[in-house]
């Protein structure tokens, strides 16, 4: 399972603690939330592959803040799973026309939840049956560990492999150096910043092999976006 990271948006407190623990159980990453402010403070700090967001929340409600994300570049392709009690055919469509990508209606048992999860990062390339995340002809196999191009597999270390795992689930988005470190080195490690630059150095040597060193393109005064454009 690649290390995938699901934001729980729910304000209910014993139910997003059943949600967390049921997430983690299926080896997701979760991240917390109790309201749609939380949440965008959850979305600056974290990388989110989908989120779970309950339709009622106090405030602005979760239809309205999935309509708000969708509308917004940097979130427009974030998948999103409405969960709801509300089972009527008119709010599904609702909820499906602002952009949310499947719906789940309350009570659902553990195993639907996270089948659906499943078959939304499917659908969003975030994750296949065999645990390869494929961009062009660049191949990387969480089981495996392997970073590939055209079949053929690069030497990358640990932390390489990490780097590339968040730049391919990531494509054409610039981030920071400060962003790179909290995401893939994690935001309890102190480490410096230039430390980034160094893997990425690397990874462009490796990639250079293969006539491939552009994939890593740096944003001067921003960071560094990964992206098969050229």
């Amino acid at each position: 399972m690649p290390n995938l990271n699901i934001l729980v948006v729910e304000d209910e407190e014993a139910i997003r603690e059943m949600l967390a623990m049921v997430l983690e159980q299926a080896e997701f990453q979760v991240i917390s939330a109790g309201s749609a402010e939380q949440a965008m403070q959850a979305l600056a700090d974290n990388r989110v592959d989908l989120i779970v967001l309950d339709w009622m929340l106090p405030g602005i409600s979760g239809v309205e803040l999935a309509k708000r994300l969708k509308n917004e570049p940097g979130f427009k392709e974030l998948p999103i799973i409405l969960l709801t009690a509300r089972s009527e055919e008119e709010d599904k469509i609702r909820g499906l026309e602002i952009g949310a990508d499947d719906y789940v209606t309350k009570p659902f048992s553990p195993k639907e939840l996270v089948a659906r999860i499943k078959a939304v990062m499917r659908r969003s390339g975030k994750l296949s049956e065999s645990g390869q995340l494929s961009v062009g002809d660049l191949t990387l196999d969480t089981e495996q560990h392997r970073l590939m191009i055209g079949g053929r597999s690069l030497e990358v270390s640990p932390t390489e492999f990490r780097l590339m795992q968040f730049f391919m689930t990531n494509p054409d988005k610039v981030y920071s150096r400060t962003h790179l470190l909290d995401q893939v080195w994690g935001r309890s490690v102190y480490i410096e910043e230039r430390t980034v630059d160094v893997h990425i150095r690397r990874l462009r040597k490796i990639l250079a092999t293969y006539g491939r060193e552009e994939l890593i393109q740096t944003v001067r005064g921003f960071g560094y976006r990964f992206s098969m454009a050229d």
